[in-house]
């Protein structure tokens, strides 16, 4: 999610603010937005993905996303269960579905996805590329400005730009899921000193125009109550496509056997 604790929401739902875009959202049918996690694992960013069976998960420092396939039976639950470990935590990319017996929601969050339908990309000429060295102050960012999930390694999923005053990392965006011909945008914050300045709308321009320049096409997810948020999306281009549910599960202490296939496997 996208600088959801930056934005704060007016209270009137979401509903509101997606009826004026709603006619133009993309059809979802089939699409590979409609599973990114699982797109982006069997996709671009394959190289990442740990196996098992027909799950797929990024390493735990990288993403905490898990994806599913669209129709998970009981052998994938298991598989979840045997690659997350039993009593762990895990965050379900793609689906809204109920859980089998014995697993226990830990969040659910109702959220949007929203995609590039007009967005004035643009480089930035005070955005600085952002790389291994910078970590130890976007963790720091991250921390004091909960964007959603960025860990040690998320970098390494694509490129980072941020914004410095007086040497201080202030601002930074990114890039996280990358199902084949899309880029999401990421990790959208600011430090609530430098708030106001139009930074985090500057970044998100201009890693659009990265995105963009190699032929992808970007796209974003939030809280659907953070209709103050959407707002601003909707103001740079974005545009509603889907209805999403940020899900979180916790696996049953005694998990079901797995299945024999891909045990272990990395792709």
């Amino acid at each position: 999610m996208s600088e959801a604790a930056a934005v704060t929401a007016d209270g009137t739902g979401v509903a509101g603010v997606a009826r004026s875009v709603g006619a133009r959202a993309v059809p979802g049918a089939g699409h590979v937005l409609d599973n990114p996690a699982l797109s982006a694992l069997t996709g671009p960013h394959a190289h990442f993905a740990e196996r098992r069976g027909r799950v797929l998960r990024y390493p735990v420092d990288v993403s905490p996303w898990l994806a599913l396939p669209d129709e998970p039976g009981a052998g994938d639950w298991a598989d979840v269960a045997a690659l997350a470990g039993a009593g762990e935590e895990v965050a379900l990319a793609g689906f809204a579905g109920d859980l089998p017996d014995g697993w226990e929601v830990t969040f659910r969050i109702p959220g949007v996805q929203l995609v590039d339908d007009g967005l004035a990309a643009a480089p930035d000429a005070e955005a600085v590329a952002l790389g291994p060295g910078d970590v130890p102050e976007m963790l720091d960012l991250v921390a004091r400005t909960r964007p959603g999930p960025f860990l040690r390694r998320t970098l390494e999923l694509g490129s980072y730009l941020g914004i410095r005053r007086d040497g201080a990392l202030v601002a930074m965006a990114g890039e996280r899921l990358r199902p084949s011909g899309w880029t999401e945008i990421s990790a959208v914050c600011t430090d609530p000193a430098f708030r106001g300045q139009g930074l985090a709308t500057r970044l998100i321009l201009a890693v659009a125009h990265g995105v963009r320049e190699r032929g992808e096409t970007p796209f974003l997810h939030t809280g659907a109550a953070n209709t103050g948020a959407i707002r601003l999306y909707e103001s740079l281009g974005f545009r509603l496509r889907r209805h999403v549910t940020f899900l979180g599960a916790r696996v049953p202490r005694i998990p079901a056997q797995a299945s024999s296939g891909g045990r272990g496997q990395s792709l």
